[in-house]
Parts: C-alpha cells; sequence; structure tokens
C-alpha cells in the first residue's frame, strides 16, 4: 500500500466498526476517526516548515477505510493547498491539480492575467489620461465662458429694461433693443454647439478608447466562464457504486454551474482517493487547524460539518451507494403532544423543544407549526410571529388570527418585546456581564452560517449576564436587542464576543446531544387586552 493509507493498529475482525457511514453534515465523530484524527494532529504539529500558515487556519480531515486485506487505516487531506502545493506525501491528493504548470488551469489563467496586464495598461495609458484632462479642461472652458457671456447679458438686459424706463424709445429704437436680446441668444447657442462640438469630438475619442478596454474585459469574462466550465469538467468523482461524474454534471439538476473552490475540499478528496483505490469508507471528520478566519467562527481543533453550498451536492452523489447515517437536522421527533405554556382566544406560546423546526423546511415537513395547526384548526390567517432555530429550545408565540399577528409583528419591529435566552457555554467567561455588538450577515458559501462582517454585515447587539462559573462552563442569559440570525451562537462564539462557544453547538463550537441554548421568556404587551405578559420556561439544562 501506498504512503496514502496510514495503518491503524487495529483488526477489523476484532473491532467495533459504525455501523452506518458519517453524515457528513451532521455528526459526532466515531471513536475511530478521533484517533486517526489524533495522529494527523501529531503529524503536522511536527511540521515546523509548515507552522505559520497552519497557524493562520486550515480544514483537515480524516477517512477511516478498510483495505482489500481486511487492515484498518486511514487517509488524511487538507482543503485549498498548502505551502503553495496540492502534493504532499502524507496527504491524499487533489481531485484535480489547479496548481499544474503545465495544466489547463494554469494555461488558461495566464492568458486571461495577459489580458488583465493588457487592460490595466489602458485604462492607465498616457493618451487616455491626456484625452480626460482635454475634457475637464474643455469644460472648465465651456463654463467659464457661458458663464461670462450669461453675466455679459444680464448687463445688457438691464441697460435696456433703463433705457425703457427712462426714455420714450423710437419704434426702430424698440427694434433695436430686441434685435440685441435675440443676437445675444442666438450666440450663446452657437457657444454652447461649439463647445458641445469641442466635448463631442473629446467624447468619441474617449469612448474608442474605452470601447477597446470593455471589448478585452467582455472577451476576459467569456475566457474565464469558458476556463471554469472546462476546469470543472476535469474534476471528475466517483461514488461508492463505482460511477464517475463531472463537477459540471454534479450541480446540472441544480441549475448552475459550481461555486469557485468546489471539489477542494477535505470530503471530496477523500472520499475520491479511496473509491479509486479499492478502500472501503468506516468513518470520516473534518476539524480546524490554527487561527479562526476573519468573521468566521472556527475554533482551533473543533469538528466542523462539511459546507453546503460547494460540498453538499458532491458528496450527496459521491455517498450513493454507501449506508449513511440520517441527518438528524432532518429526522422528526416523536409525536408528543405540544407544550402549552399559555393559550387564550388570540394567541399560544408553546415551548419548542430542541431539534425541531419552527416551520416545514425543505428536507422535513414537520414542525411545530405544523403540529400546533393540527392541534388548533381554530387559528386562521398569518400564524408565525417569531422563530427559533431548530436546535433551540424555547418559547415561540403563535397568533390565531391576522389582527393579533399584526400587532405582535409591530412589537417585534419596534423592539419593545422582551426575550431572554439561557444558555450554557464552553469556556470561562472572564466578565460577569456587557454588551456584545457584532454585525452578522450569512455566509453565502456555507448557509446557514453565519459571519460577522462590518462593512455588509447588519448590526446584531446582545446584552449578557453571567449567572453561575462550574467544571469550565459558564452560565449565561442573554437579551438580544435585534433578531438576526444566529446572534447568540455567534457572540457566544466569536473571537470578538465571548469566544466561548454554547454547548452543542455543531456549526460554531462541538457537536452535542443538543444545543444548549434555550428561550427561557418574552415579555409583550397582550394586544387584545392590553396585559403586560411576561411567559417563563425552565431549560432542561
Amino acid at each position: 500500500m501506498n504512503g496514502k493509507f496510514h495503518p491503524l493498529d487495529l483488526d477489523v475482525a476484532t473491532t467495533e466498526l459504525p455501523q452506518q457511514f458519517t453524515c457528513p453534515f451532521c455528526y459526532e465523530p466515531h471513536g475511530l476517526a478521533l484517533m486517526a484524527v489524533e495522529q494527523v494532529q501529531r503529524y503536522v504539529a511536527s511540521r515546523a516548515d509548515w507552522a505559520d500558515e497552519l497557524a493562520s487556519g486550515k480544514m483537515l480531515g480524516v477517512l477511516v477505510v478498510s483495505d482489500s486485506e481486511g487492515r484498518l487505516g486511514y487517509l488524511a487531506a487538507f482543503s485549498g493547498n498548502l505551502a503553495g502545493s496540492v502534493h504532499h506525501d502524507f496527504f491524499v491528493p487533489p481531485v484535480y491539480d489547479l496548481l499544474d504548470p503545465q495544466g489547463e488551469f494554469k494555461q488558461g489563467e495566464a492568458q486571461i492575467t495577459a489580458i488583465n496586464h493588457e487592460v490595466e495598461r489602458l485604462e492607465h495609458a498616457p493618451e487616455l489620461l491626456s484625452l480626460h484632462r482635454r475634457e475637464a479642461e474643455v469644460k472648465q472652458k465651456m463654463c467659464d465662458e457661458i458663464n461670462g457671456f450669461k453675466s455679459l447679458m444680464q448687463q445688457h438686459k438691464r441697460q435696456r429694461d433703463e433705457r425703457r424706463a427712462h426714455a420714450n424709445l423710437a419704434p426702430e429704437e424698440q427694434e433695436a433693443l430686441l434685435n440685441q436680446s435675440r443676437f445675444e441668444k442666438a450666440e450663446l447657442k452657437r457657444l454652447r454647439q461649439r463647445f458641445e462640438a469641442e466635448l463631442q469630438q473629446v467624447n468619441d475619442e474617449i469612448n474608442l478608447h474605452r470601447q477597446h478596454i470593455n471589448t478585452l474585459k467582455a472577451r476576459r469574462k467569456a475566457m474565464s466562464e469558458a476556463l471554469q466550465e472546462r476546469i470543472f469538467r476535469l474534476f471528475v468523482v466517483s461514488n461508492a457504486r463505482g460511477e464517475r461524474r463531472d463537477l459540471v454534471e454534479v450541480f446540472k439538476p441544480l441549475g448552475t454551474l459550481p461555486p469557485s473552490g468546489a471539489g477542494e475540499c477535505c470530503a471530496p478528496r477523500l472520499l475520491n482517493y479511496a473509491f479509486n483505490n479499492d478502500l472501503h469508507p468506516v468513518c470520516m471528520a473534518e476539524f480546524w487547524w490554527g487561527a479562526s478566519p476573519v468573521g468566521e467562527v472556527r475554533h482551533h481543533g473543533h469538528f466542523y460539518p462539511a459546507c453546503r453550498s460547494k460540498c453538499k451536492p458532491i458528496l450527496e452523489f459521491m455517498l450513493q451507494g454507501l449506508d449513511v447515517e440520517d441527518n438528524l437536522l432532518g429526522v422528526a421527533l416523536d409525536d408528543s403532544a405540544l407544550d402549552i405554556v399559555y393559550d387564550d382566544r388570540w394567541l399560544t406560546v408553546v415551548n419548542k423543544p430542541s431539534g425541531m423546526l419552527t416551520v416545514p423546511g425543505k428536507l422535513l415537513e414537520d414542525s411545530l407549526l405544523t403540529r400546533y395547526q393540527d392541534a388548533h384548526p381554530e387559528a386562521a390567517g398569518p400564524i408565525v410571529v417569531h422563530r427559533l432555530d431548530q436546535e433551540t429550545s424555547g418559547l415561540v408565540v403563535f397568533a390565531k388570527d391576522k389582527e393579533t399577528h399584526k400587532a405582535l409583528q409591530q412589537q417585534f419591529e419596534a423592539h419593545t418585546i422582551k426575550k431572554r435566552y439561557i444558555a450554557l457555554l464552553d469556556g470561562l467567561v472572564p466578565q460577569d456581564e456587557g454588551i456584545i455588538d457584532l454585525p452578522l450577515r450569512p455566509d453565502v458559501d456555507d448557509r446557514p452560517r453565519q459571519c460577522v462582517d462590518y462593512e455588509l454585515g447588519k448590526r446584531a447587539v446582545t446584552r449578557y449576564r453571567v449567572l453561575e462559573r462550574k467544571n469550565g462552563l459558564s452560565r449565561v442569559a442573554f437579551e438580544p436587542f435585534t433578531g438576526r440570525t444566529h446572534q447568540l451562537r455567534v457572540h457566544a462564539s466569536h473571537i470578538k464576543g465571548l469566544n466561548c462557544p454554547i454547548v452543542g453547538d455543531r456549526l460554531y463550537g462541538k457537536a452535542g446531544n443538543r444545543l444548549m441554548l434555550h428561550a427561557q421568556s418574552i415579555t409583550f404587551i397582550h394586544p387584545a387586552t392590553g396585559e403586560n405578559m411576561t411567559l417563563e420556561c425552565t431549560p432542561e439544562f
């Protein structure tokens, strides 16, 4: 066996293997994967030549496999490139080598780069700069001369008005004054026309220059799109059935080309190498090594699911033929009755369990809303006033009529509804209380993850107070002033927030039995009675 297969000192016949392969989108690492991860971590820690690059952050992955002789081992991979290369003895090779200097990508990239240099040269060409200076000079001269001539015209008009007011003018004198006015108006028009003709000549020369630049840009865009499609045709992946598809075919059902970076993550590399080398996948895991990227939340040594935009379509094809664990985020909970905290003729407050969607999703119809509608057929019109994440438990308010829904929505928009969450954080928060102010936006390459972005993000503000510190954990009360997606999860985990992920947070911390976040209380004005309502429910943790 080649150097990509790293034996584990275990016997397939006597080792308890996982019954199903890992669901890459929601998982807790199996013990075998943890053994492999430990070995990979020791290896990368020994590479002093990679220390600085790895310290800045890199996703690494392992795939535990068995070979045709019954031996257990693992494969290792990194995302993107490492030390300027995608080929390293310890790690599996890429699906396609984008860095090959003789490869189609580098050849095509060189052609596009040449166009970029030509566009840059033309945009800063002395003749174009000279034309723009000439344009500015003509405009300034036009402005000065026209304004000067208008001032002269106004002076002549005042003089004509004075003559008319203080003298009894003969008809021929009146006509002369009119002729002067007509002449000056015509002269102003001719002055404008002369300058406009001169400006048009300059603009024609500029547009001719620009047309050449735009033609190059259009050619660059077409070449880039064509190159991208050709390259994704070279990213050919296999699945457990022995089928092979390029990434254009994989993404075709979605009606789009693959996004940039598709196929370069750990999971596709690992599975592709296994299928192409007669290795049977047993389990896998991906973990982050080093500092968190700017804006994102990645913690050193923590495990993360595969990204959705780039990897989900690829892995859904590659996993065909394997017995894969259910995605727990798409599995319905038991059919136990709703936990009703408050109910009257206008609204209902329900204690949502962790793991249940607030409203139906793409993969799962079962939700708090569908169950509520089954139990309350009298509810009509808009019902959902607000939502909780699937993994968050706690209070959710449903309206039973349009007027109640509208009134509650207005209170949310005015930020007069107060919500309090209880969370258990992985780590000791040093400050007893404070305010977190970090703007958030969706991570377009890995929804539903959110990231911090000071330019494009929407402001998100949270007050926190530490209730207890014990056994390396902090129990914290959160009061969000805004209602951004995953606001509390990011504010807890981000290095500029509390830098302590919520326990069980598979996206921003470490996966667990559940996310330890609970909407514990809500305060609002009852739309029908005007009563100040405060409802509470105690978390299970």
